[in-house]
């Protein structure tokens, strides 16, 4: 394996072991998708917690390895070929990691386009609809006596959880039998829609049936458990 000591960011946050992967993240719902992938698929790797209340990820050696200066990412020191690959975007981590791995993602081609359609639905609608409702609710946002912005994200919010919910109609996991990548990349979020962001009555949570179901089935994996306080916030 590779000298991982080229990388800037390995002076800001040392890698303790350089011959496993290393993650670079907070336990946020998007920060969870890959720390839940890696304890699901038991892939060696070393957690670093990357303080984003504190903006370390615009200092320049978070931004040698994401430019889009975003948590989370990746430093594997066995790639593609033997060689050191630096990854961001969590949906193409996931990615990455199951055709590492061999796991949670289907074999068949159309299974597998399948399970990436519906990471690209959490990447591009349900994650960010969530975290605008979150920010209008919770944070900042909810001190605006305009109540607009929070109504617009809160009522496309209701929209998709209900795609979802539809769904799971039938199916214990997105793809049917097979827990993959597609649930994994939505756990985190459906938890703190209803959870850390309190704005489950504002989409209707609970005239919903399936999803609280899904909810509770990937919430009860072990991995799962373990992955959603990872990387754990130094004393």
């Amino acid at each position: 394996m590779a000298d991982l000591s080229a990388y800037p960011i390995t002076t800001r946050w040392p890698a303790q072991n350089p011959q496993v992967l290393q993650l670079y993240s907070t336990p946020t719902p998007n920060g969870v998708k890959v720390s839940i992938m890696l304890e699901e698929t038991g892939l060696a790797y070393e957690p670093h917690f990357i303080n984003i209340g504190a903006n370390e990820t615009w200092e320049p050696e978070y931004l040698s390895l994401n430019p889009n200066g975003k948590i989370p990412a990746i430093l594997d020191p066995d790639g593609p070929g033997g060689k050191p690959l630096a990854l961001f975007e969590s949906g193409a981590i996931l990615i990455y990691l199951a055709e590492k791995t061999g796991q949670f993602l289907p074999a068949d081609p159309a299974g597998r386009y399948e399970a990436i359609q519906w990471v690209m639905f959490q990447m591009g609608g349900l994650g960010p609809m969530f975290g605008q409702l979150g920010f209008f609710h919770k944070f900042a946002g909810k001190d605006f006596e305009d109540r607009r912005p929070r109504d617009r994200y809160a009522k496309e919010s209701a929209r998709l959880i209900r795609v979802l919910e539809t769904r799971l109609a039938g199916r214990d996991w997105v793809l049917g039998d097979e827990y993959t990548i597609a649930d994994i990349s939505m756990l985190g979020w459906v938890r703190n829609l209803i959870g850390f962001y309190g704005a489950g009555d504002l989409v209707g949570y609970e005239e919903l049936v399936h999803v609280p179901k899904w909810l509770e089935r990937g919430l009860a994996r072990p991995a799962v458990q373990r992955g959603l306080d990872i990387p754990k916030r130094p004393a």
